[in-house]
């Protein structure tokens, strides 16, 4: 269930690139104010997280996710009412951004964290692959309902598509193990411990999480890189490769078909890349997997034209391969540097925080 919540998540979030050009059609609204849109969506999506996190705790699993779909679907459901250009702002913006930011990355964490003791980076590398599933199996159906039918359609087939999993979310996902008389993969049923439920405010340990964090060098380290990994994955190429290969002449069904190629070789890229994590150093990893993309991004202005060629499609291999591989190292990353520093120790105390 986490797989198909992560699966919808993407395929969502992706789904404004293929919508992008229909809507500056017939409402001539410019790039820029629907980039603003989705940079709203994206800044949610990470300012969500933490306080979804411990609302997981607090009131368990499907409760959130299914208050999520139910955002996104409003979100795209009611943006087949707009008519004025501040409407994307909240639909797009703060409702889309605010219910895939209470999914994803953070959903991931989650379900490896309680259900797995061996084999994390593995469970995060497959969780992480269904973002990739989602944007593979949605986002070429909305380009094509897009140019065919009208965005409205489309939009419509997003809301309908976040409803349809709620139902399952309620009736099959677990929050815990122990809810299905099983113990976390990797447990030894000698000395396994369950831990403690979560008590208390859940904003108020959020918040609480985040001044510890926040004095933590390791934190802003990997904070940035991984800022950095979004604004290139969803907020430049999953938002707007499909406009800027139309701006070269390429139809919009094409540039779709090839941005979900990119997640087809993502759902391999992140696998093994969760595989890596469990034997390599992450560090490592990620400044590979960061240099592949920076190179990738030179390239991509001069490899963009009317047709598909050898080279884009070597950059669609690439890039995919790349797009979400920096998600199994960094979780791991942030479970080791956090999980050895004390919330009572000062900045800098521990060595595993530097």
């Amino acid at each position: 269930m986490a797989f198909l919540a992560l699966f919808g998540a993407a395929g969502f979030r992706a789904a404004p690139g293929a919508l992008m050009v229909p809507l500056h059609h017939e409402f001539g609204w410019s790039t820029s104010i629907m980039s603003l849109a989705v940079g709203i969506n994206l800044l949610l999506f990470g300012l969500v997280a933490p306080f979804a996190a411990a609302l997981m705790d607090r009131f368990g699993m499907r409760k959130v996710i299914s208050s999520a779909l139910l955002l996104v679907a409003c979100g795209a459901g009611g943006s087949t009412l707009m008519t004025a250009s501040w409407h994307l702002l909240v639909f797009w913006g703060l409702l889309i951004g605010t219910g895939t930011g209470a999914m994803a990355l953070v959903l991931a964490a989650t379900v490896a964290n309680r259900w797995f003791i061996t084999r994390r980076g593995l469970v995060m590398g497959v969780l992480t692959a269904g973002s990739a599933t989602g944007q593979l199996v949605i986002l070429p159906p909305v380009a094509v309902m897009a140019e065919t039918w009208g965005w409205r359609p489309a939009s419509l087939l997003i809301g309908a598509a976040a409803l349809a999993v709620i139902p399952m979310v309620l009736l099959f996902m677990r929050d815990y193990p122990e809810e299905s008389g099983a113990l976390p993969y990797g447990a030894d049923p000698e000395t396994h411990k369950a831990p403690p439920r979560a008590t208390g405010g859940a904003f108020s340990r959020a918040l609480e999480g985040l001044r510890f964090a926040v004095r933590q060098r390791a934190f802003w380290a990997l904070a940035i890189a991984f800022a950095i990994c979004g604004a290139t994955t969803n907020g430049l190429i999953g938002i707007h490769f499909i406009p800027s290969a139309h701006d070269h002449g390429m139809p919009a069904t094409t540039a779709a078909g090839l941005l979900a190629a990119v997640g087809v070789f993502d759902i391999a890229g992140t696998v093994a890349s969760g595989w890596l994590t469990d034997k390599f150093d992450p560090r490592k990893l990620l400044v590979a997997y960061y240099a592949f993309r920076g190179v990738s991004l030179v390239l991509l202005p001069g490899l963009l034209a009317e047709t598909v060629h050898p080279s884009i499609v070597l950059f669609v291999v690439i890039y995919g391969l790349d797009w979400v591989a920096t998600v199994p190292p960094t979780a791991v990353l942030c479970r080791r540097v956090f999980k050895s520093a004390e919330p009572s120790s000062s900045a800098g105390s521990s060595p595993r925080t530097r």
